[in-house]
């Protein structure tokens, strides 16, 4: 029973890390046309995004392969929910009006 309530855990870690992955990412999508070297930011933000959560995956996965699977499976969740969210029409897209 303990080692359900973990991956449960884990599951939850792998959307909260896939939240942040994601919404940095459209965050950066955003800014993009603003910025003065877009291509500094873009690497920028894929570097700095791409370091946390690869740390976020070892220590959450601590050392066995199956929380892994299950953390990518949250991440991936994540993935599926955001873009629903921040599809055109979706609820937090901007209004260019």
């Amino acid at each position: 029973m303990a080692s359900g309530i973990l991956l449960f855990l884990v599951f939850l870690g792998g959307i909260a890390i896939g939240f942040f992955f994601y919404s940095g990412l459209w965050l950066t999508i955003q800014r993009l046309p603003r910025s003065s070297r877009p291509g500094m930011l873009a690497a920028g933000s894929l570097l700095l995004r791409l370091a946390l959560v690869l740390l976020a995956f070892h220590l959450v996965m601590g050392g066995r392969w199956e929380r892994l699977l299950v953390c990518l499976a949250g991440f991936l969740l994540a993935r599926l929910l955001l873009v629903r969210h921040l599809a055109p029409g979706g609820k937090f897209q901007e209004t260019t009006r």
